[in-house]
């Protein structure tokens, strides 16, 4: 662990069993790194979480869900709706700055950005699944 300051936009962090937090620099939105990160913290099971802050500026193209558990979504800056399919039906939550949501384990979602921004996500760290759009 770091004694100092770090961007949580650049550097995940890992929360897993007995509390601790973990930071992450060397991760990324790649299938080695994704891998590398399940692996290190197998152990922790479904109780580990993924922390970070995503740029959020487009759309999405698809849909993704999140199999092991529920994710917290807080929108930083900008606005954006996102959009949950509960078994069809679709339920559209606004975001804004400060306003948060949470995902329900297993719920298919995606985002729709209407003004770009970045969101801070909690997430349950293994079994994301995704589908297209």
């Amino acid at each position: 662990m770091s004694d100092d300051a770090f961007d949580l936009a650049r550097t995940y962090v890992h929360l897993g069993l007995g509390a601790t937090a973990v930071e992450l620099p060397e991760f990324s939105w790649n299938p080695q790194s994704v891998m590398g990160y399940l692996k290190r913290f197998a152990s922790d099971r479904t109780d580990g979480r993924l922390v970070g802050i995503v740029p959020a500026k487009h759309s999405w193209s698809r849909w993704e869900r999140h199999v092991e558990g529920e994710e917290l979504v807080l929108q930083l800056t900008g606005s954006s709706d996102v959009v949950q399919d509960l078994d069809g039906e679709y339920r559209t939550i606004h975001l804004t700055p400060g306003m948060a949501m949470i995902n329900p384990r297993g719920v298919w979602h995606t985002s729709d950005v209407h003004e770009p921004g970045q969101t801070l996500f909690i997430a349950a760290g293994r079994r994301t699944e995704y589908r297209p759009r």
